[in-house]
């Protein structure tokens, strides 16, 4: 059982920054993957970012933009140059793998942040 707790969201003017944290608890020995997704009213879940060891991956809209880094059970998304369809709700996510075979891979989200970007 992994719970992840999320801050650092809220009202930002475009143009500004804002850095978003999760802090994992539990068996964190479990997760190998760690991440963001955002939700926009009407539109779908979508990944923002995450990062597995050595290897991370950025959607193609926030590229040069956004910083996701790890460290220990904290996962950090830095965001410059903010946008107003940077607006949506901001989800932490965490992927583990557990049993003995190594077959039972759930997933574990957090309970979201709203970020908004406007003047």
């Amino acid at each position: 059982q992994v719970q992840l707790v999320e801050s650092g969201g809220g009202l930002v003017q475009p143009g500004g920054s804002l850095r978003l944290s999760c802090v994992a608890s539990g068996s964190i020995g479990t997760i190998h993957t760690m991440g963001w997704y955002r939700q926009a009213p009407g539109k779908q879940r979508e990944l923002v970012a995450k990062v597995s060891g050595s290897t991370i991956n950025y959607a193609d809209s926030v590229k040069g933009r956004f910083i996701i880094s790890r460290n220990g059970a904290t996962v950090y998304l830095q965001m410059n140059s903010l946008k107003p369809e940077d607006t949506a709700v901001y989800y932490c996510n965490a992927d583990t793998i557990q049993g003995v075979s190594q077959l039972a891979r759930p997933s574990f989200w957090g309970q979201g942040t709203q970020v908004t970007v406007s003047s």
